[in-house]
């Protein structure tokens, strides 16, 4: 039986001693391994020479590098399966040891500063599946080696600077399924290789520099839901193959120079397409006849600026339409039913543009509301939703139906100029109370201006130039426009007592009597006045004839008023005396010197606009970015009509519900606060955006040193260094 023990425990210590053997090779490789992912993270920090959010003040070697931030690891191996740091403004480069994270399945920098060129040692990450590197700075080529990421399935290069062509490399990722390269410098052809990438669902090459034909290559492509080849020089005709395929929900081909017609029976055999945009092309042909039956869930036609003709079919059962864009074509029969689709419209949430040419131009924004070629223009059923509507530029005719002042939702534009209605203005506008801008210019409008526009209390901007309005002018307003009317009388002296009044023009009418001095008055690059032949006085820039007044009564009157001007100076001297000997001996002075810079600021406020404000802000650049909140982000600029003046300008965010409520209660709250300690408010700007959008800003004095908290209670130990007050000070800060 010894022997037999003997013998086991032999085989024991042998097999103790193999795996032993076996074991220690695996754990060096685990070491070496770990060792390899946290020198390449060592070497990615070191490229990045910002990082403003201190996302990678935890990179340091009192933790593991699986517990920082952005980092994601193989729970069994310890090695680096992601890194995402997107969103965080880093400045920097990518890298080339960012290769050695062999693991790496997803890598995402999107949103950030980074620039330089994408490395090659990219293509050495075999396991990765998804390369986020959008909207940065990136320059160079796409790297030929990316096909060494065999499992890569989503490629996001948009926003960047990338040149060059498609290397030919793409073609071998077969597993590729989104492919997202648009807002870029690239160039060339879409090469026909890109018709092995069978599992795409999304192929995204807008705004770039392609040319030549979209290649039918694209018909391999089974699972494809959008595709975008918007704003390049593509030519020839859409694939005809695009057509068939069925799973698509965006097509998108505008700014191209793509020509040929659309088949009949595309919306049957695309059952699933919701949005289509073809605009600024040269198709022709008819809007297909299918599109009555296509997807219920069809958000979007747009397909100006092309040579479509014929009538409009039937659109009326799409209960989420939100846009449609036929303008610049030649649709439409001339006949009496040019205008039937609209009324399949009346139901549904559209923004319709049919602008300038064939049938009825029409625009409106976030609407349920339809508009029809008058008299049959007020029989439409307007909804409660509308707050911009725009239908300027066309060749509507008769009156303003009444039942377009029952949308009291409208609150930043009604715009009706350029088109050749009638009649007089109706009393029902004053229903319009939430309206801020309202455009009747360049029509064939008489009558009076109805004394119910003063309800309008919301109104800011209004042009009423190129009628034949008559009677007196009316009051309220920031910028009144009424040149080229009928309008006589004389210009209100109450006019000058409105501040917010900055522009005022009513050249070119019979106004008679003397201009008043004061308020807008005074400045001669915001008033118009030429044209009226019998008005006299005013500022002596405007080179008016002075005001005569004959016989006795006008020395009496002249020896009078030569007595006042005297007088007036006396005391004027002897109140400015007394004031700076007040002046001088308050113990604050400083309260003084701030409530008179105030009061001098808010009388010369000068008219901001949107535009002023994009130019600014270098278009509102995430450089001037100073910090943003919940409703609201604010940036640094300078403004021209501030004297190139450093400010702060607060922009709403009016996406965000509550918005619009804050705008206005802040400004509520503002206006009636008075204290030394708080920064006063310089002017406001209500506007539209580029997009059409509506737009709200606060203009501030740009403060410095920052706010009074993070002086008190700095909030990280560098800032705490930087700024120290002493008990004194702050003892000062609190007897305030």
């Amino acid at each position: 039986m010894k022997p037999f023990f003997l013998l086991l425990l032999v085989q024991l210590f042998c097999l103790f001693t193999l795996s032993s053997l076996c074991f220690i090779p695996t754990v060096t490789a685990f070491a070496s391994g770990n060792e390899t992912d946290h020198l390449a993270l060592l070497e990615f920090k070191k490229s990045i020479s910002r990082d403003p959010y201190g996302i990678l003040l935890s990179w340091n070697t009192s933790t593991h590098f699986c517990d920082w931030s952005g980092i994601t690891c193989n729970l069994k191996l310890q090695r680096v399966t992601q890194l995402v740091l997107s969103r965080y403004k880093l400045e920097g480069s990518i890298s080339p040891h960012i290769g050695n994270l062999s693991y790496m399945i997803n890598f995402d920098l999107a949103v950030n500063n980074i620039h330089g060129k994408i490395p090659q040692e990219l293509g050495r990450l075999s396991r990765l599946q998804q390369l986020s590197l959008r909207n940065n700075l990136l320059v160079g080529e796409i790297p030929t080696n990316l096909t060494g990421c065999n499992d890569l399935r989503f490629l996001y290069l948009q926003r960047n600077n990338l040149t060059g062509k498609i290397p030919i490399e793409i073609g071998s990722l077969q597993k590729l399924e989104w492919w997202v390269i648009s807002t870029n410098k690239l160039t060339g052809e879409i090469p026909s290789f890109i018709g092995n990438l069978t599992s795409l669902t999304v192929i995204d090459v807008d705004s770039n520099n392609f040319e030549g034909h979209i290649p039918q290559e694209i018909c391999h492509f089974k699972n494809l839901t959008f595709a975008s080849f918007g704003q390049n020089k593509f030519t020839g005709t859409l694939p005809s193959c695009l057509y068939n395929m069925s799973a698509l929900t965006m097509i998108s081909a505008t700014d191209n120079q793509l020509s040929g017609s659309l088949p009949p029976n595309m919306f049957h055999t695309l059952p699933n397409l919701q949005e289509f945009y073809i605009a600024e092309n040269q198709i022709s042909g008819r809007i297909p006849p299918s599109i009555t039956n296509a997807s219920a869930f069809f958000l979007a036609l747009e397909a100006s600026r092309n040579s479509l003709t014929g009538q409009i079919p039937s659109m009326g059962k799409f209960q989420y339409l939100d846009i449609i864009s036929l303008s610049w074509n030649h649709l439409g029969d001339n006949s009496t039913t040019d205008f039937d689709f609209l009324e399949s419209l009346a139901n549904s949430s559209v923004s319709a543009e049919l602008e300038r040419r064939g049938l009825l131009p029409l625009q409106s924004r976030n609407t349920h509301s339809v508009m029809f070629r008058t008299p049959s223009f007020a029989s439409v059923c307007f909804s409660s939703c509308c707050r911009y509507l725009n239908i300027s530029r066309n060749n509507l005719t008769g009156t303003i139906p009444l039942d377009l002042f029952k949308l009291s939702s409208l609150s930043i534009l009604l715009d009706l100029s350029l088109n050749s209605l009638s009649g007089s203005i109706p009393e029902e506008v004053g229903s319009l109370t939430n309206l801020g801008r309202l455009d009747m210019s360049e029509n064939h409008m008489s009558g009076v201006i109805p004394p119910r526009m003063g309800e309008c209390i919301m109104l800011e901007y209004l042009y009423l130039q190129g009628n034949s309005l008559q009677g007196t002018i009316l009051l309220r307003l920031e910028r009144l426009d009424l040149s080229r009317n009928q309008l006589s009388g004389s210009i209100p002296n109450d006019l000058q007592k409105i501040s917010s009044l900055k522009y005022f023009n009513v050249s070119f009418n019979t106004l008679e009597g003397e201009v008043p001095t004061k308020g807008v008055f005074g400045n001669v690059r915001t008033i118009l006045v030429m044209g009226n032949n019998k008005l006299c006085g005013g500022t002596s820039e405007l080179h008016l004839p002075p005001c005569l007044v004959k016989g006795k009564k006008h020395a009496k009157h002249h020896k009078f008023g030569l007595i006042a001007v005297i007088v007036s100076v006396i005391a004027f001297l002897l109140i400015l005396s007394i004031t700076l000997t007040i002046y001088w001996t308050r113990k604050r002075s400083n309260k003084t010197s701030l409530d008179s810079h105030s009061s001098e600021t808010d009388h010369q406020l000068a008219t901001v606009s949107f535009q002023s404000l994009h130019k600014g802000t270098d278009g509102f650049s995430a450089t001037n970015l100073i910090g943003s909140g919940n409703f609201s982000s604010v940036y640094k600029g300078t403004l021209e009509e501030l004297e190139e003046k450093v400010v702060a300008i607060k922009v709403l965010d009016l996406q965000r519900k509550g918005a619009h409520k804050s705008f206005v209660s802040e400004c509520n709250a503002l206006r009636n606060i008075k204290h030394r300690n708080l920064i006063q408010v310089l002017t406001c700007c209500s506007s539209i955006d580029y997009n059409g959008q509506e737009f709200k800003a606060l203009i501030f004095p740009y403060m410095t040193n920052g706010s009074l908290e993070q002086w008190l209670h700095p909030k990280t130990p560098s800032a705490e260094q930087m700024r120290k007050l002493s008990l004194d000070q702050r003892l000062n800060i609190v007897s305030v």
